[in-house]
């Protein structure tokens, strides 16, 4: 019974959306905005669903075909503790930001005053569905399908305000996302030629050349998407986007499509050998420096927010990095940190959001005195800041100790191993005095002439905020439960 009920429900999930999306197109322009929350109300009901019904069944995972060519399994599902963990979290995010931006995407944005327009829900709905349709993906060949629509997504949403710059950091991404990509392809090409099938189960079947040709494609892939270096450029130049499409793609979604494709690709892949661990974490703690080293000439908070993320997704990668030497309990950390981040960073998006909706910018030297003015965004942007600085008791606290336990679990004998997992603890004291920094800037003191002079919050974005704040403060708890 569940190989057909879990199978319907995670097609439902992916489809809603992009018919949704079809009939937005055709549909008055001032319902678009509704057929988006219509949509991502009933792509977030069925992932719940899901993972209630998996919870309730007891079992671990369950894997089923869906689309298949004779034996060959092209498009299928796979339902264990992260896919069902990762999917309510993406779409239910993105239900959260289409509410947002009804308050936000109007003539009263004092930085951007716009009209809504069908073309910005149409691909934010089809975003969507196909972040569900990756995560719950079981085949190479389905998650590069599911990756290539959330670029071209990007590449549509990034360039939303269609000027010159818009149009040539939405360019970047899709050209820098597309070129990693050809790892997938190629990843799925020595699958298929090898062992006949594209299920990432099927790793473990390779041999130990094969597998480290497999995962480091993969891995290139995912570095493309999660903006590791060397493919960084693209997400710090993607912040022209409207605050919305940063806070989901490039806070919630798009940027953990690189992590989720890896992750899978690490639980089918068996025995990993360390050649890939290796990169993993070496390329891990470089793009954990360089995002670091990056924060400190940032005014803008959104580009400050940018490369907080490249170094927040680098400590997943390293929490990878860790497993493939031993040590689950790193995995186990970095799938709770994807988790949890996504609720983080998408309050902190919103929140510089609705300071640049309500005074017209988001620099940070201007906010000054914001706890004062407006006590829920002083609120918001303080919550979020100690989340990505590491103080407990926020969400990211949790995760990022998880990640470290395992690090030196798994780096015990290993003094080199030993020393990256150091020298990533010392970032996180930098990052989180970096934070404490403009946190006790911006909240306290009288307000700047720019905050005196703030509008007052859309509702939307009200009820938005107190949903994430609750999720800030608990969300590691409903992923430990949950992982175990």
């Amino acid at each position: 019974m569940l190989d057909v009920i879990l199978p319907a429900l995670a097609a439902a999930s992916v489809l809603v959306p992009f018919v949704m999306a079809l009939l937005l197109t055709m549909i008055p322009q001032k319902c678009a905005k509704w057929m988006c929350i219509t949509a991502a109300s009933i792509s977030t009901a069925f992932t719940l669903a899901i993972w209630i019904i998996l919870a309730i069944s007891g079992q671990d995972s369950i894997s089923v075909p869906f689309v298949a060519f004779g034996d060959t399994t092209v498009l299928g599902f796979v339902f264990d503790k992260v896919s069902v963990m990762f999917a309510p979290c993406f779409v239910g995010i993105g239900l959260l930001i289409s509410i947002y931006s009804v308050g936000y995407l109007n003539s009263g944005n004092r930085e951007h005053p716009d009209a809504p327009r069908r073309r910005f829900y149409a691909f934010f709905t089809v975003f969507i569905g196909a972040m569900a349709g990756l995560v719950y993906s079981s085949t190479v060949l389905s998650q590069l399908l599911f990756f290539e629509v959330t670029g071209g997504c990007s590449w549509a949403l990034i360039g939303y305000y269609d000027t010159k710059t818009a149009r040539k950091s939405a360019m970047k991404a899709l050209i820098l996302t597309h070129i990693a990509s050809l790892g997938l392809y190629f990843a799925a090409a020595i699958m298929f030629l090898n062992v006949g099938t594209f299920e990432t189960a099927a790793i473990s079947l390779l041999d130990d050349n094969t597998k480290i040709a497999v995962l480091l494609l993969i891995l290139m892939a995912a570095w493309g998407k999660s903006a590791q270096l060397p493919f960084y450029m693209w997400l710090p130049s993607a912040m022209e986007a409207p605050t919305p499409v940063s806070a989901y793609l490039h806070g919630a979604s798009m940027v953990k499509v690189g992590v989720a494709v890896f992750a899978r690709a690490l639980i089918g892949a068996g025995q990993v050998p360390e050649v890939v661990g290796w990169v993993v974490v070496i390329g891990g703690i470089a793009t954990c420096l360089f995002a670091f080293m990056m924060y400190l000439p940032q005014k803008d908070m959104k580009r400050l927010l940018a490369f907080s993320t490249i170094s927040q997704l680098a400590y997943i990668f390293l929490g990878f990095g860790f497993c493939i030497f031993g040590s689950q309990l790193a995995f186990n950390g970095s799938v709770t940190h994807v988790f949890n981040h996504a609720f983080t960073k998408t309050l902190f998006f919103l929140i510089a959001g609705a300071c640049s909706y309500t005074m017209g910018t988001r620099m940070l030297p201007r906010l000054k005195g914001l706890l004062k003015k407006r006590p829920l965004l002083g609120i918001g942007f303080g919550m979020a800041a100690l989340a990505i600085a590491g103080a407990p008791p926020m969400n990211l606290f949790f995760s990022k100790y998880i990640i470290f336990c395992g690090g030196i679990q798994a780096a015990e004998g290993n003094p080199v191993l030993m020393f990256i997992v150091v020298v990533a603890l010392i970032e996180t004291v930098a990052c989180f005095a970096w934070f404490l920094k403009w946190t006790g800037f911006v909240l306290f003191g009288e307000p700047s002439e720019t905050v005196a002079a703030a509008a007052p919050i859309p509702k939307p974005m009200v009820g938005v905020f107190c949903v994430l704040i609750v999720m800030a403060l608990s969300s590691s708890f409903i992923a430990a439960a949950w992982i175990g």
